[in-house]
């Protein structure tokens, strides 16, 4: 097995992007884990291999990479709005809403505002009114 150093490291991490991109995010949690190995506190390392887990349909295994991402960056609106995207995807539709709802708060990309719904009551005609 060939030493591990930084650029290594680098270029691992590079290429499980591009994995991911080319769908095949297997691949990208295979680079990933021995970045990861290397480097446990990279957020980002972490990000992107929760990212291909859930790609990979690895629900459980994709919601704790999110969850210890969000444990270091608890402001990090992606990582909430891709931990809601799992909740929602493995049938936990409550959990799903309060992350939705924290990644609208902490970034208000539409994308965001829509999954995060706070207007549904307005349109039932349950809340108050202009």
């Amino acid at each position: 097995m060939p030493e591990r150093n930084p650029e290594t490291d680098v270029i691992d991490f590079r290429a499980a992007e591009h994995l991911l991109d080319a769908r095949d995010p297997r691949g990208a949690v295979k680079l990933l884990d021995s970045v990861i190995a290397a480097h446990p506190e990279n957020t980002a390392a972490r990000l992107l291999r929760a990212r291909a887990f859930f790609a990979a349909a690895q629900l459980r295994a994709a919601e704790l990479e999110f969850e210890l991402v969000l444990e270091r960056e608890p402001d990090n609106a992606f990582a909430h709005f891709a931990l809601a995207r799992t909740f929602e995807r493995s049938g936990n539709p409550e959990r799903a809403t309060r992350h939705f709802r924290l990644a609208a708060a902490l970034d208000p990309k539409p994308e965001y505002l829509r999954a995060a719904k706070f207007d549904e009551r307005d349109q039932r005609g349950d809340g108050p009114h202009p």
